[in-house]
């Protein structure tokens, strides 16, 4: 989409995107287009920091909301987008942004491999493997 953008002479502001950690290791948006918006000075809003669907991650028992968030705060991104939907999930976003320092490469590293198992079919990505987030697949009407 980039390399489609620069030859008509558009420039993205910003991209929306899905960013965390179990993102990192299937179908990497993170890696494959983070790198693109970086060079080109492109604001990155990050999604889906808790796989989308009511922290989807989570249900792993591999990684806990707070560290899922302080991974994605610890990336190259302008804006974290977490779903907010009780006082419960509120607090907790709180919670992250008042313990946040970022994670070094160690730490980030050993989150990975903790995380790796789980990650590698997109099970906890629903957004990734089925079109459950897709509200064109399921009105195709809306496409005209």
């Amino acid at each position: 989409m980039f390399e489609v953008a620069q030859q008509h002479g558009f420039r993205f502001d910003t991209v929306q995107m899905p960013v965390n950690v179990f993102d990192a290791q299937f179908r990497s948006f993170a890696k494959v287009v983070l790198p693109v918006a970086q060079a080109q000075g492109i604001g990155v809003l990050a999604m889906k920091t808790l796989g989308g669907g009511g922290g989807m991650l989570l249900q792993s028992n591999t990684v806990s909301a707070i560290e899922a968030l302080h991974y994605v705060l610890s990336q190259p991104v302008s804006v974290l987008i977490a779903g907010i939907d009780s006082t419960q999930i509120l607090d907790q976003a709180f919670s992250a942004i008042q313990s946040f320092k970022p994670m070094t490469q160690d730490e980030i590293a050993a989150l990975l491999a903790r995380t790796r198992d789980a990650s590698l079919t997109g099970q906890y990505e629903l957004f990734k493997t089925t079109t459950r987030f897709d509200g064109t697949a399921r009105s195709p009407d809306w496409l005209g």
